[in-house]
């Protein structure tokens, strides 16, 4: 099942972020704190979970982004997480399309992840030359547009992506 998280998911959705991340070699160690920061803050557009017989076994989160030193009405996605036992059974999949469904409904005009290119291009994320992150490799840089033109810059996300702890 997925749902909205809410504040009594806070700790099990903290746990759960250190877990999934904890054997991924492109992990920064920091995921459970920026996931933390987005939702102490309020800066988590839409915060999903996936939960199977009460366990919180998923989660992402989705947080506005500035393209080009603007508000664009564009999103960033992440973190996403699921427990490395239920890797393979589509619970990130059916994270990733409910949250994309969520901000399409809210008008945003689209989104932007850095991750495995390999996995988002199922969700049409696409690589593009119009947008950048400083210091992520042009090919784990991906977006996917809603509605209008795909703006051009620098992306920057939520100040949450540089909680530390």
């Amino acid at each position: 099942m997925i749902r909205d998280q809410t504040a009594d998911d806070f700790a099990a959705v903290h746990e759960l972020v250190i877990v999934a991340f904890k054997t991924l070699p492109v992990a920064c160690g920091r995921e459970q704190f920026i996931m933390d920061a987005l939702w102490n803050t309020g800066a988590a557009t839409v915060a999903l979970v996936a939960e199977d017989g009460g366990e919180i076994v998923g989660q992402a989160a989705f947080s506005k982004v500035t393209i080009g030193g603007r508000d664009v009405g564009w999103h960033g996605c992440g973190p996403v997480a699921v427990l490395p036992t239920r890797h393979k059974q589509g619970i990130g999949s059916a994270l990733m399309r409910t949250g994309l469904e969520r901000l399409r409904a809210l008008g945003s005009k689209g989104c932007v992840v850095v991750g495995d290119p390999n996995y988002y291009k199922r969700f049409e994320f696409a690589n593009t030359a119009e947008m950048f992150v400083p210091g992520v490799p042009p090919q784990y840089f991906m977006a996917i547009g809603f509605e209008g033109a795909m703006p051009k810059g620098e992306v920057k996300f939520d100040k949450a992506f540089e909680a530390k702890r």
